[in-house]
């Protein structure tokens, strides 16, 4: 599929500038978008045997579902951006791949994406800090949580060991290859 193999490319340009500089670029979002919308609003002015029959090899979603892709997977992403920090080059990617994909597919790499990232996340944790001290502070925060009925608070150098950076872009071109290829 031609749409899905120029996903994947753009995708894996956005994961190898993502590790090197933790930086998706908008000269690879942009046009990543404005070509998966190209794609699908062809639909419009195309026959539909034409597109039915070419359904195989270009991979189109159809102009609703690519529209509706982009702006569900886009505002989950807008309000993630909001309450939780993620970069915005996350949103622009994970919008795209909203777009390419349509809605269904598009959500599902997008849930895909965050439970790969949330496993990642850990493991560079339990890397990083080892398991046993992991396990620890979470024991510590259950029993203060059950004495005391509140969390404790974390110290200024806990909180920079427990920041992680999350590289999304590698785990939406994982999350892609499971929804599209596996």
């Amino acid at each position: 599929m031609i749409s899905i193999g120029m996903l994947l490319s753009l995708v894996g340009v956005a994961t190898i500038t993502d590790i090197r500089s933790r930086k998706i670029p908008n000269a690879v979002m942009y046009p990543g978008l404005a070509a998966a919308l190209a794609i699908n609003l062809a639909t419009i002015w195309l026959s539909e045997e034409f597109v039915i029959d070419w359904q195989p090899t270009i991979g189109w979603v159809g102009w609703r579902d690519s529209l509706t892709g982009m702006v569900v997977c886009g505002l989950f992403m807008l309000v993630c951006f909001v309450f939780f920090g993620v970069g915005g080059g996350d949103v622009k990617l994970l919008t795209m791949v909203g777009a390419f994909l349509g809605l269904e597919h598009g959500l599902e790499a997008l849930l895909w994406t965050f439970i790969l990232g949330g496993c990642l996340g850990l493991t560079l944790l339990v890397w990083r800090l080892g398991a046993w001290t992991l396990l620890v502070r979470a024991w510590r925060q259950f029993l203060a949580v059950v004495r005391w009925g509140t969390s404790l608070g974390l110290s200024v150098e806990e909180r920079k060991e427990m920041k992680s950076d999350l590289f999304l872009a590698p785990c939406a071109l994982v999350a892609i290859v499971i929804v599209q290829l596996w």
